[in-house]
């Protein structure tokens, strides 16, 4: 399982190559999940959704301070979001904590499965407590998933991608490390339309990718809160109870840990489709090296972009920055990669559309269940 193994992406960059030229653009067939459909939405609950993605705040009554910009009261805020829980629009209201900082070694990971019965693959690489994501896409490499290991992990993640390899009947798996981190935010825009998903901000620079230091109290904090917070005034007080500890406390902690790079928010996750965003294409760039830094903070300006890596090149893969668009349409992700493409003037890309979704979840830290599946599967740790 070599780290450059990339076997038949020449062709398929070719084959892509040859389909854009001819003004033929594949198009996937984007299949929904059970319950998958997407559901009509007024002006408030997409205004409510917008806030409750990107200004969920860090204080005693977060739902005031959001209903406020809302321009609601803060019970019908929470009734609202409560709605959108149970029409599961939103997934869940959670902390997000960030797997690098915590000293998690994650990667994203191509495999070549079976194309036949490819959710046996993907029902085994699932199992994994650390995979986070798992989508089948267009490609000779079809199941592409992230995966995180514990700081302690005997196996490491490399000994975890070879058991998972062999269990799940991969022939063939790619690994692509990040190598500078522009932006990662899941952050689907409710109000605007495709110009306004196009449309781009401000860039920053690259996010830190190095462990930063916690201790004991941050770990306790994290297993308290992760998960699913509940939909009441004070949705932190129940975690501080549990801490022994006052709200307050707690808030000031929660506040510094966000200082320290250990929390990157909180928010509510969606679920794409029922949310109207029923695409999302990874587009991948053929940048030249020495355009690397600037192109990819351009990039993940883009208000449509949720993610953008630098990931290594090979002879056979010249993709250097991926991006991952989201759309209500396989037309709309186009359209945000292709204002990439006329403001940055790269042209060479491809795009990877996911047909299914196998497995989106949020992280679960400093659990049992990762030494658990290690001690299962390789007779390690435990």
């Amino acid at each position: 399982m070599a780290l450059g193994e990339v076997a038949a992406a020449a062709a398929d960059a070719a084959d892509a190559a040859a389909t854009k030229s001819a003004g033929k653009a594949p198009i996937p067939k984007l299949r929904s999940r059970a319950q998958g459909a997407a559901i009509p939405l007024d002006d408030q609950d997409r205004r409510l959704l917008n806030l409750m993605q990107g200004s969920f705040p860090i204080e005693p009554r977060p739902y005031l301070r959001v209903a406020e910009k809302a321009g609601m009261t803060e019970q019908e805020a929470m009734a609202r979001v409560s709605e959108l829980l149970a029409k599961r629009i939103i997934r869940q209201v959670t902390p997000i904590f960030d797997t690098r900082a915590l000293g998690y070694s994650s990667m994203l990971v191509a495999a070549k499965v079976d194309p036949e019965v490819p959710h046996r693959a993907a029902k085994v690489i699932n199992a994994h407590p650390g995979v986070s994501h798992n989508y089948l896409r267009n490609h000779d490499f079809n199941l592409w998933f992230t995966i995180a290991v514990e700081p302690d992990s005997p196996l490491g993640l490399e000994g975890t991608l070879e058991v998972l390899a062999r269990e799940s009947g991969a022939t063939s798996v790619r690994q692509l490390p990040t190598l500078k981190l522009f932006k990662i935010r899941m952050d689907l825009e409710m109000e605007g339309d495709t110009q306004a998903l196009a449309a781009a901000a401000q860039a920053s620079e690259p996010v830190e990718l190095e462990r930063q230091p916690y201790d004991d109290l941050d770990i306790a904090v994290i297993r308290a809160l992760q998960g699913d917070m509940p939909v009441v005034s004070e949705p932190y007080a129940p975690a501080a109870k549990e801490l022994g500890m006052s709200q307050e406390s707690l808030l000031a902690h929660l506040q510094c840990m966000q200082e320290r790079n250990l929390l990157r928010r909180v928010a509510a996750i969606l679920y794409h489709r029922r949310a109207g965003f029923s695409a999302n294409g990874m587009g991948v760039w053929k940048v030249p090296e020495e355009e690397i830094m600037e192109t990819g903070k351009a990039m993940a300006a883009v208000r449509g972009i949720s993610h953008c890596y630098q990931r290594p090149t090979y002879a056979d893969w010249p993709y250097s920055v991926f991006t991952m668009a989201h759309g209500r349409s396989k037309e709309e992700c186009d359209a945000i990669l292709d204002s990439i493409a006329e403001s940055t003037g790269i042209s060479e890309r491809a795009t990877l559309y996911s047909s299914t979704e196998f497995k989106k979840i949020r992280l679960l830290y400093f659990t049992d269940e990762f030494k658990r599946w290690e001690a299962e599967h390789a007779g390690v740790g435990g």
